[in-house]
């Protein structure tokens, strides 16, 4: 079975990437998925401190509700990320989880010695973004983030639902074609993934 993770990175339980991600879900796990929730304002999750314990085992050493986040993110074929556009780039939730990851980014490169620029990603990622202005690059910064966090999972941001002039709670639900949207990639993912395991 396939196995996805599904995290939400808003820091409103019912803000609009959280509804969008919660179709991302439905429609995979209608496609046949098994699908774990990850809400990170309800966890207890420390920034990195650099400290670099990572180097020893390649994994973080900072003992917090992280260690099973870590645990899920390194077994799952896929992950769904949700968050909104906070100046240019993803929320502080979201920003944490990332940048605990370099944990994961320290075993690919520096303990596992995998060489950069390898493209062969096994595993796929989603990013779903709402950003409350309509500015050409509003989701430049957020995306290359995503991208190469998903990079030290070994992912590939296979793609990214980006929504422009969204800012209220609950407005994304005026817009149907949009939660359509998300339903439906969620199936997809799951297809794709299938594909490749096939």
């Amino acid at each position: 079975m396939i196995e996805i993770a599904a995290v939400f990175g808003s820091p409103r339980r019912k803000g609009n990437t959280s509804t969008l991600l919660n179709h991302a879900v439905a429609g995979a796990r209608d496609a046949g998925a098994q699908v774990t929730e990850i809400v990170l304002r309800d966890l207890k999750m420390s920034p990195c401190l650099e400290i670099y314990g990572c180097k020893k085992a390649g994994s973080c050493v900072i003992k917090d509700d992280f260690g099973p986040v870590e645990s899920l993110l390194q077994r799952t074929d896929g992950l769904m990320l949700a968050s909104p556009i906070f100046f240019y780039t993803v929320s502080a939730h979201t920003k944490i989880l990332m940048d605990r990851c370099n944990s994961l980014w320290v075993k690919k490169y520096w303990i596992d010695k995998k060489p950069f620029g390898q493209k062969n990603y096994p595993r796929k990622g989603l990013f779903i973004s709402v950003g409350s202005t309509k500015g050409k690059r509003l989701f430049e910064g957020a995306q290359l983030s995503v991208k190469y966090f998903m990079d030290a999972l070994d992912m590939q941001l296979w793609k990214s639902l980006l929504y422009k002039n969204i800012e209220t709670e609950g407005q994304i639900q005026e817009s149907p074609a949009a939660l359509k949207e998300a339903y439906e990639a969620g199936k997809a993912m799951v297809q794709a993934l299938s594909n490749r395991q096939g």
